[in-house]
């Protein structure tokens, strides 16, 4: 027997099998449904007395039956064809209702979510009505046809917009006056659907973007343990991760809880808004605030009906289109495959979301298929790989050190202006970009410098470590612990700031926490604040009033280099002196 769907309880087998009959029902394809059809189907709800949904695909094929409303039998978004927001999903729903009303927001919204072609709603009689003559022979009392219409999208917000909470776009719908049985059964069905997809094909390519890029409706959730300001620094963050790695963001949907509920982050009636949402604005990622776990993801996924990812997913991502050199990708690929390791196992479609966009590059898809012993003993080899290049740098540091060449590693938050310093100080030509995450490999180049007694020149090596990120995750510290032992290693650290950044207090604790999670306690710091030139004086002032002992530079302008430089010189010998 055909599966039913719905509340079944209390449902004889007769019963059952009428349901099922349904599926070897045929409407003619230019048809939304046939009289017979439709007394048939409001027969079996009177009854029941209960409503019953019926899911036909565009040839007239009967493809789900579920007793109960459209929302209590929608179709899990995860099984709907994915056509893009140019296209309905080629599916609609008759339903009866047993009160003479027309169709209610929670029906609305279910067809919203789905993108149905259309939603029939069949009020019906309860007992039937008789025609001359005797025998019961209607139960239709009157019939609704709802459908989408076309709406202007929401405007790309830029990541400085995405500090306030937006406002969430509604769905357009349309529904008709109350029919008569024979007017709905001869309106002509493939005109209507054609003509809606004309709307919407016009409307998407009016509001199309790049399509190399994905589409991204990010979720912040604001609990107890946040200020409102750290609140909205993280989405404002996540914005600019998410267009690190390629996205475009659309919106933003908030929340306030006092917890994290344990299945899905957000309540059950916040779950249901990013999917209309995600729905109406066309985004093809969610993106969340926080880390995931692989419950929380499927559960998301399921119900939302588009890829979901979190935070540190975006920043692997990142790390895996800028990682440049054999060391850079290996650390990257490591760091993947022991976040997505855990998350294989009953991922649901993550298989299917291999084919491109954020959360999908790096370690590949054939090895993200293998089974789960298989990337097990890769993650081993890369293991191995990283402790190798643990041990070469660690001898380059031996030479440098047997030289007696002082070293002075540059830490900051990422996009803090590293490595535009380096290249300012050294002339060198590493890549700077105004973006989070320009450069990951860590570059080291001779600095000549004044003594600080003899007032003579002396060389030091000046490393540009991996930008630092608040919560850094700890599969990347991991990771990238080759990398990062450049600091723990290094005589002194020059903490850069970006002063122009409005958390730039948070992005200073940010990274002396991770300083202080190192295994290793490194070297005495200076501070150095960058991009003066973009700050006003109030701020200025604030930051020479909190760090009364920093240097206030700007790299890109070469302002205040030659004070870096003797300030350098009292560091290291500082550092060299205590050791």
């Amino acid at each position: 027997m055909e599966t039913i769907f719905g509340n079944l309880q209390g449902l004889k087998s007769s019963q059952l099998k009428q349901l099922a009959r349904l599926y070897h029902q045929r409407i003619p394809g230019d048809r939304l449904t046939t009289p017979e059809f439709s007394q048939r189907l409001a027969a079996i709800s009177t009854e029941i007395n209960q409503a019953v949904c019926a899911y036909l695909n565009r040839r007239g094929q009967v493809i789900r039956v579920g007793v109960g409303s459209p929302r209590q039998t929608q179709i899990p978004l995860l099984e709907l064809p994915r056509y893009g927001a140019e296209r309905l999903s080629g599916i609609r729903c008759i339903s009866t209702h047993l009160k003479s009303e027309p169709p209610n927001e929670a029906a609305l919204t279910s067809m919203a979510l789905q993108r149905l072609d259309a939603l029939v709603v069949l009020n019906i009689t309860g007992t039937g009505f008789q025609k001359r003559g005797g025998g019961v022979t209607g139960y239709v009392k009157e019939a609704y046809l709802a459908h989408l219409t076309a709406q202007s999208r929401v405007a790309i917000a830029s990541p400085a917009s995405l500090t306030a909470s937006s406002n969430i776009p509604s769905p357009s719908w349309n529904i008709s006056p109350p029919l008569s049985l024979d007017v709905l059964t001869n309106q002509d069905f493939l005109d209507l659907v054609e003509a809606l997809e004309a709307d919407f094909r016009r409307e998407f390519v009016a509001q199309e973007v790049d399509a190399d890029r994905d589409s991204v409706l990010i979720v912040g959730v604001f609990t107890d343990d946040t200020t409102p300001q750290q609140f909205q620094d993280t989405l404002a963050e996540l914005a600019r991760l998410v267009d690190t790695a390629g996205g475009d963001v659309l919106q933003t949907v908030q929340q306030k809880r006092s917890r994290i509920h344990p299945q899905t982050v957000v309540g059950e009636g916040k779950v249901q808004e990013i999917a209309l949402t995600a729905q109406t604005i066309g985004a093809n990622l969610v993106v969340f605030d926080r880390d995931l776990s692989p419950a929380q993801v499927r559960n998301l996924e399921l119900q939302i009906g588009v890829r979901v990812v979190d935070r540190t997913e975006v920043i692997l991502d990142i790390f895996a289109q800028r990682a440049q050199s054999r060391a850079g990708k290996l650390q990257v690929e490591l760091a993947q495959l022991e976040y997505m390791l855990p998350r294989l196992t009953g991922r649901g479609q993550a298989m299917s979301r291999l084919g491109g966009g954020i959360g999908t590059r790096g370690p590949g898809e054939t090895k993200l298929e293998t089974e789960r012993r298989g990337i097990g003993r890769r993650i081993s080899r890369l293991q191995q790989e990283v402790n190798q290049l643990q041990a070469h740098r660690s001898r380059l540091r031996q030479k440098r050190q047997h030289r007696e060449v002082p070293s002075v590693a540059l830490v900051g938050y990422t996009n803090a202006g590293k490595s535009t310093l380096l290249n300012a100080l050294t002339n060198a030509e590493i890549y700077t970009a105004d973006q989070l995450f320009a450069t990951l490999d860590p570059t080291t180049r001779r600095l000549i410098i004044p003594h600080a007694d003899t007032g003579e020149t002396q060389e030091i090596l000046l490393t540009d470590t991996v930008g630092f990120i608040h919560e850094l995750p700890a599969s990347l510290m991991d990771a990238f612990r080759a990398t990062l032992e450049e600091v723990t290693e290094a005589d002194a650290l020059l903490h850069l700031v970006d002063l122009s950044h409005p958390a730039w207090l948070s992005h200073i604790r940010a990274v002396r926490e991770i300083l202080a999670a190192m295994p290793v306690t490194p070297g005495p710091a200076l501070v150095a604040f960058n991009k003066i030139d973009q700050v006003d004086s109030e701020t200025l002032a604030l930051a020479q009033e909190e760090f009364p002992l920093a240097v206030f530079i700007s790299a890109s302008d070469r302002l205040g280099l030659e004070t870096l430089r003797q300030r350098l010189a009292l560091l290291i010998e500082y550092a060299t002196s205590s050791r």
